[in-house]
């Protein structure tokens, strides 16, 4: 056992040289961020999770002996940024959803001061929620070199929304056929996706308060598990052996199952995208 200590140690130590000269030349080691750690994580922070991951899980061998413990501390900072993430990833669904009913009302409130379409998109990008300013500023970048229509669609590729994938339909549809009622579609289209928004409000809200009673049952677990080892330590020892390391994967095993059922449970799937159930009917007509 202590040599298999030292040769992990050493491999730390070697990945850290490993690093920081990486970082005094400015290589990036890794590609990009496996999906493991979250959509979001650059492949710098993925490595650096991983470090600290394997310090975890070898100075959690080292102070208990236990091998089941190291994997499951190790398994557990690495699974911690996409635990993590969920909720934000949740909340920024949400704010870009807001923020495209909002540019959904921007665009109507524009064409009612007597502005043409064009003229009303190219408006609302100069008040467009932050949340979408990135895609809306490209798509008035597009209209430099693009026709208004080819523009709109690749501002619904950039959305990535069901909800855009409407409004910018609606907006095209205008453009071919100068619709005369598209402020009142756009404030219908506005009001059914805030209703969309106060749904997954309300789904949070009720969610919230499992995700915290299980992050209080951990936390307990955890503080228990280690009140004993430091002030009871012989009600421990049945985990020194063989057997108590099994049961020790039975209850990590339950942990961990009830934590990605909750992770799973607690999902709410977007629907699919309009113009891909549009592009998915037209290539079917088009076959027969």
């Amino acid at each position: 056992m202590g040599a298999l200590t030292m040769g992990a140690l050493c491999a730390g130590v070697a990945l850290g040289v490993l690093i920081t000269v990486a970082g005094i030349r400015g290589h990036q080691i890794l590609p990009s961020a496996p999906r493991l750690f979250g959509g979001d994580t650059t492949a710098e922070r993925a490595l650096a999770v991983a470090a600290a991951a394997a310090f975890a899980g070898i100075a959690t061998f080292m102070i208990t002996g236990w091998p089941v413990a190291a994997v499951a501390a190790f398994v557990g900072v690495i699974s911690g940024p996409r635990a993590m993430s969920g909720r934000a990833a949740r909340a920024d669904m949400i704010a870009r959803t807001e923020a495209i009913a909002s540019w959904a009302e921007l665009i109507r409130d524009n064409m009612a001061g007597a502005a043409g379409l064009e003229q009303a998109l190219l408006a609302s990008a100069e008040v467009c929620p932050q949340a979408i300013a990135n895609e809306v500023g490209r798509f008035v970048r597009r209209l430099d070199h693009e026709p208004l229509g080819d523009a709109l669609a690749a501002l619904g590729n950039d959305l990535n929304h069901p909800s855009s994938d409407l409004i910018v339909a609606a907006l095209a549809n205008a453009a071919r056929m100068e619709g005369r009622d598209i402020g009142a579609l756009l404030s219908r289209l506005a009001d059914s996706t805030r209703a969309d928004v106060r749904m997954r409000l309300r789904v949070e809200v009720g969610r919230a308060r499992i995700r915290t009673s299980a992050r209080i049952v951990i936390g307990v677990t955890a503080f228990t598990m280690l009140f004993l080892y430091v002030f009871s330590r012989s009600l421990l020892n049945a985990y020194d052996t063989t057997a108590g390391q099994l049961w020790l994967v039975v209850v990590f095993a339950i942990f961990a199952l009830g934590l990605w059922l909750m992770n799973a449970y607690g999902q709410i799937e977007m629907p699919e995208r309009f113009s891909a159930r549009r592009h998915s009917s037209s290539a079917h007509q088009g076959q027969q």
